[in-house]
């Protein structure tokens, strides 16, 4: 199974791809890890990403194409994989589909995690107090929401067009979601 799961910062996503991913035996690819792996390793491509999030700025689209493009050309991503943070707008969602019909495949379901953004914003201020990210102030996260508003739910709409977007409801224990992200699942497939 070929799959992505998307939806605002703070929603849960990392924590129910690593669940889905040991239920159904295939691989998250997760772009932030991808790109943490590349920094901590100082590869050539660490070091852009580097120069970029040392500016504050958000990796290019281009080489955060070329990172997804190469992950998704190793073999234990084959037979299936788990997207976890890419596409975040229509021009990597173009990409995606690009690199997919390359190896004569297309994405089987996008999964929407949908929560309140109030609630993101509770969340994500508890998390920093928890983490001690200063960074993580309510301004701040209110303005990485409205990204994700105008910037990613474009590519919601566009997956839902295609009739693959199955849209969960991310609110509750990390149980309860994981439940109904399976039930969603199970009536779109046969086999989760």
């Amino acid at each position: 199974m070929r799959m992505l799961i998307m939806g605002p910062p703070g929603c849960g996503k990392g924590t129910q791809a690593e669940r889905l991913s040991r239920r159904l035996g295939i691989t998250v690819v997760s772009t932030g890890e991808v790109f943490r792996d590349h920094v901590k390793n100082l590869t050539p491509l660490g070091q852009e990403v580097i120069v970029h999030l040392d500016a504050g700025d958000l990796v290019p689209d281009t080489l955060t194409n070329r990172v997804v493009r190469d992950r998704l050309n190793q073999n234990d991503v084959r037979v299936g994989f788990l997207l976890d943070g890419y596409p975040r707008n229509t021009s990597q969602l173009a990409e995606l589909d690009f690199i997919l019909a390359i190896n004569g495949h297309a994405l089987d379901v996008a999964v929407q995690l949908t929560v309140d953004d109030a609630e993101l914003v509770r969340r994500m201020l508890h998390r920093a107090t928890m983490t001690g990210r200063s960074d993580d102030t309510e301004d701040v996260i209110r303005h990485r929401l409205e990204l994700y508003h105008q910037e990613t739910e474009p590519v919601a709409s566009a997956y839902s067009q295609r009739g693959i977007l199955l849209s969960v409801d991310g609110m509750g224990s990390e149980d309860e979601i994981f439940g109904r992200l399976l039930a969603a699942l199970r009536a779109s497939f046969p086999r989760p």
